[in-house]
């Protein structure tokens, strides 16, 4: 589904705006819930390094109609079962925000080296 071309650049964008990123595994849930502790193991079991509510369905429909793709996702918080502390949507709006001007600058590094 992920373009190489687009993996480096993103990858590029990165290291040129100091931005640290890391690659892995990412698993798509369907939601709109936290993932539970047992799908957690689960999803480590099958490799997963990340999981989410989004992302996977949108590229691979992208990928299908023929759109270059390649994928970044803000993980916001530890899955269940990972930490002490109980989930809450006030965490994920927390670090969204946090990182929301770093992402954007990201985002538009990419954009500005795909035309390249």
């Amino acid at each position: 589904v992920y373009s190489k071309r687009i993996q480096e650049i993103i990858k590029t964008a990165a290291k040129d705006l100091d931005i640290d990123i890391k690659e892995g595994v990412y698993a798509q849930f369907t939601g709109p819930n936290y993932e539970t502790p047992a799908e957690i193991r689960m999803a480590r079991t099958w490799g997963a390094d990340a999981v989410g509510m989004s992302t996977a369905c949108e590229a691979m429909a992208a990928r299908h109609m023929g759109v270059e793709i390649g994928g970044i996702s803000c993980i916001t918080n530890m899955a269940a079962g990972m930490s002490k502390e109980e989930l809450n949507h006030k965490e994920v709006q927390e670090t969204a925000d946090r990182v929301a001007k770093q992402f954007k600058t990201l985002i538009t590094g990419i954009i500005t080296r795909i035309g390249e």
